[in-house]
């Protein structure tokens, strides 16, 4: 997937998915159950136990669940690099990291650096970030992407932290691109206990909410 197409396929869901668990008993299962309840956009993260291996199970398997699956908490060059050879459609770092930028961007893959402050943002956009992880969103609420959108008209920020069914639209009335939903969608206990459907359930609610 182009970072075009990941731009369009995030503004279409205006969610994407950040799973972190103890450990996924069934990566395919999990992403169908949060395709049927409506997330194609599934970020696993490098703090899975392997994590590699996880993600490789649920590309292989894309084609039976219609996700696009990504790593995130990358924090390495090297850590990109395994993960685009394991498959990974994008990447996601939770701060600013160049070397992770540059391997994804000679790959051409979609990648999102996390920032917080106006001047991590514009970093991040000048090294070709797809969208910026506003990250932790919680800290400072909706408002404030409202406020970033003045000095960067039409930037693609991705709030994470602290973002449920509750606040979900506030974030994508002040301007998010998308918002992330984690454990509020993803319980770590649900995903390694393999509740598929109650997971479906969740992602349904929370993105019931969004429309």
């Amino acid at each position: 997937m182009t970072p075009e197409e990941f731009t369009r396929q995030l503004r279409e869901d205006a969610t994407l998915a950040v799973v972190r668990a103890p450990g996924i008993p069934d990566p395919a299962a999990l992403c169908t159950a949060l395709v049927a309840g409506g997330i194609r956009t599934v970020e696993l993260t490098y703090t899975i136990p392997d994590a590699l291996k996880q993600l490789r199970t649920a590309v292989d398997a894309a084609l039976d669940h219609g996700a696009l699956v990504g790593m995130g908490t990358v924090l390495t060059a090297d850590q990109a690099r395994a993960a685009i050879d394991a498959g990974a459609g994008f990447l996601v770092t939770p701060g600013l990291r160049p070397e992770v930028a540059a391997v994804a961007a000679e790959a051409g893959i979609p990648f999102s650096l996390g920032a917080m402050t106006p001047t991590e943002v514009a970093q991040a956009v000048d090294l070709g970030a797809t969208a910026v992880k506003i990250f932790p969103a919680r800290q400072l609420g909706p408002a404030y992407l409202k406020d970033l959108q003045g000095p960067y008209p039409g930037i693609a920020l991705l709030p994470s932290g602290g973002i449920d069914a509750g606040n979900a639209s506030d974030y994508l009335r002040a301007g998010a691109i998308a918002v992330c939903c984690g454990t509020s969608v993803v319980p770590p206990a649900a995903v390694a206990a393999g509740d598929w459907t109650d997971i479906q359930v969740r992602a349904a609610g929370f993105t019931g909410t969004l429309r």
